[in-house]
């Protein structure tokens, strides 16, 4: 019984004290099995979250912002006389008999009992047919999702399973599209969830957090692995058609360029790439002391002028920078499921040489 804001302080610090005690018992006591094993995480990660909501609760109690705690202290020691103190026990001593003279089956009960019965629960934790109660992964949407988009190419379960997290491999030119983002996206979901159900004791926020510190430092940088050139005009054209003004002095020596290679400078820029090889060179030329975003509209190519061009830029490089993101945290999940990985390739391995009977029986031999 909590009928006062100091008893309801009290009692919830007695809770903080059991749940921390029977996580201990529990985190003490060896599992008979994997099945046992991954119940135990979970009931602690209950407690554990129980022990957050009680912590939170207490936060409240202590910032006090209606001013209830201070008010109630205030009324039991700085009104109280010493001829008054024996009187308030007694008061108090007299409504705590008559609350249990009320409700007798309460002195039979103990929150302890229920905190105890934490330890006998067996947590609903979902799994695919697939996925063998946590032993392996189930790519199969996501191994469907990319074999079907422009990035992907067409290859077994088995060998996308042993490579998806290979992302280097897909062409640089083509992280850029929705469908790639949105497959990141997929597959970051998938994996989260699956790390949850699989090893709930994670601190996957933590993780998250420190990974996206990190991540910051290094765009700043350029030094993001697979994102080191961040230059949008470098970006936006083949490489061939990167003209470096730094070495040409004149406009004669871009002239010796030829007509073809000034356009793709000029395309690659956003600027017009018409006219003879002369006014193409000249209009090339001018970026030598004129910074791209300051130069005069009229040198643009319709829609492509320096405002324009700067928030398209703008807008490029933030979905580029998210994108890099989601790689940096998909690489740390698979680092932290390696094991998993590498059993669920070994698995699809395997599968291709069993019958029906034989993964039915392997099935059953799991659950």
């Amino acid at each position: 019984m909590a009928s006062t804001i100091l008893e309801a302080t009290r009692a919830k610090h007695e809770d903080l004290e059991r749940l921390e005690r029977l996580a201990v018992r529990e985190l003490q006591r060896e599992p008979a099995n994997a099945r046992e094993r991954l119940y135990q995480s979970h009931r602690v990660r209950h407690m554990l979250d129980l022990v957050i909501s009680t912590s939170g609760k207490l936060v409240e109690i202590y910032e006090d912002k209606d001013n209830a705690r201070k008010d109630e202290i205030s009324n039991h020691l700085s009104s109280q006389v010493q001829t008054e103190i024996f009187p308030k026990f007694y008061d108090r001593l007299k409504e705590i008999r008559d609350y249990h003279r009320r409700n007798p089956s309460a002195r039979f009960v103990s929150e302890t009992d229920d905190f105890e019965e934490l330890l006998k629960e067996e947590p609903a934790i979902e799994f695919t047919g697939e996925e063998a109660f946590g032993r392996y992964l189930d790519l199969h949407e996501l191994y469907n999702e990319f074999i079907n988009s422009k990035f992907g190419t067409p290859m077994e379960y088995s060998a996308f399973v042993g490579t998806f997290s290979q992302l280097e491999k897909i062409a640089h030119s083509l992280k850029t599209s929705r469908q790639y983002r949105e497959y990141l996206e997929h597959i970051l979901e998938y994996l989260t969830s699956f790390l949850y159900h699989t090893e709930p004791l994670q601190d996957i926020e933590k993780i998250f957090a420190k990974l996206e510190s990190e991540f910051e430092e290094q765009w700043a940088n350029g030094g993001v692995p697979g994102w080191e050139n961040k230059d949008p005009e470098k970006e936006s054209a083949p490489q061939e058609s990167v003209i470096d003004l730094d070495y040409y002095t004149t406009v004669e020596e871009l002239v010796e360029l030829g007509p073809e290679k000034l356009k793709e400078a000029l395309a690659a820029r956003g600027l017009k790439s018409g006219g003879t090889v002369q006014q193409r060179a000249e209009r090339l030329f001018l970026l030598k002391h004129t910074p791209l975003v300051q130069l005069d509209r009229k040198h643009f190519a319709k829609g492509s002028h320096g405002s324009v061009s700067n928030n398209g830029n703008s807008i490029k490089d933030d979905l580029k920078k998210e994108i890099a993101l989601m790689e940096i945290k998909m690489a740390r999940l698979c680092e932290l499921l390696d094991e998993v990985i590498v059993r669920t390739k070994e698995n699809a391995e395997k599968k291709l040489t069993l019958t029906y009977e034989e993964m039915e029986a392997e099935r059953e031999e799991v659950y």
